[in-house]
């Protein structure tokens, strides 16, 4: 079994400024509906959207994942 921890400001900030424009930040904090939506609709805002998600992740990192400071990955899949 292999565990490797991240820290999850980095994992959200990387995220959020690699994939937002497909919504994949929203999908990772397990907002399904509203990650779908980005997913179709961001176009129309010409990536607004996704900039403004990205600077609300460099201001404050999401709390989906537990309080602690780190994401933990068991043999590739997120653990809680």
């Amino acid at each position: 079994m292999t565990t490797k921890t991240v820290n999850k400001h980095l994992f959200v900030w990387l995220g959020s400024f690699l994939f937002g424009g497909f919504g994949v930040d929203r999908f990772m904090r397990g907002q399904i509906g509203v990650g779908i939506c980005k997913l179709l609709f961001n176009w129309a805002t010409f990536g607004i959207w996704s900039f403004v998600d990205w600077i609300v992740a460099l201001v404050k990192a999401y709390s989906t994942y537990n309080d602690t400071e780190d994401i933990t990955f068991i043999n590739g899949g997120y653990s809680r």
